[in-house]
């Protein structure tokens, strides 16, 4: 026959829930003593000492009266002049003012010249960008054009296989001549002395204008030589 235990005897069920209940009222105790130290403690400032007043005594402020100016002296009076006339038959004598010059000595008068101070002429600004720039008869290809007819490519150039763009730049004058030449970008010397040949025989130019006046302007011009 089995023995058979009642639930109620058995004490090993109960047993983890007693122990957590004892380490939750353990840990209650510890927070509350921790909780309580804290509230307990006082910390005071005062040291017993009293700071000294000290009063400040008012010094009355007094004006210093200013000095009174003196009046001024009164003006002196003034003295009329007067006038003696003399008689007409009073023996008044009479001064003469002699100059030290001689009459026996010449007089030379030197002829000094005028130094006339010549003015150098101001140079007139050349710009490089205007409101209307300097264009040539025709435009831009007329231009190429008249280049292209007018540029005769070197032997020694063709014969050694030479070409390339020559840069040239020149000025722009009032009057649209060309003047100052000058290869800015070189390839060879003889298409830099052709370019420069036909940049001089080119027709006057359409001037530049800046502000309703013709001005000077500086333009660039690429000259191309090409072997066919």
């Amino acid at each position: 026959m089995e023995i058979k235990k009642s639930p109620k005897a058995d004490l090993e069920g109960n047993k983890l829930t007693w122990i957590l209940i004892g380490y939750v009222l353990i840990l209650a105790a510890v927070f509350v003593a921790f909780e309580w130290t804290d509230r307990d403690k006082k910390v005071t400032t005062d040291t017993g000492i009293v700071e000294p007043i000290f009063e400040e005594e008012m010094i009355p402020i007094t004006e210093q009266e200013e000095p009174k100016q003196a009046p001024p002296p009164p003006e002196a009076p003034k003295v009329e002049e007067v006038l003696q006339i003399a008689d007409n038959e009073a023996n008044v004598e009479e001064t003469t003012i002699k100059s030290s010059e001689s009459d026996d000595e010449a007089v030379e008068i030197k002829y000094v010249e005028p130094v006339v101070e010549e003015e150098e002429p101001v140079e007139e600004e050349i710009f490089q960008v205007v409101e209307n720039m300097p264009e040539f008869p025709g435009g831009m290809g007329a231009l190429m054009k008249f280049l292209g007819k007018n540029i005769k490519y070197p032997t020694i150039a063709q014969e050694n296989g030479v070409q390339g763009r020559v840069i040239v730049q020149f000025v722009v004058n009032k009057d649209g001549s060309i003047v100052d030449p000058v290869v800015v970008r070189s390839v060879d010397p003889y298409l830099d002395k052709e370019a420069l040949r036909v940049v001089k025989a080119m027709p006057k130019w359409k001037p530049g204008m800046q502000r309703g006046k013709t001005v000077r302007v500086k333009y660039t011009v690429p000259v191309t030589f090409k072997l066919q």
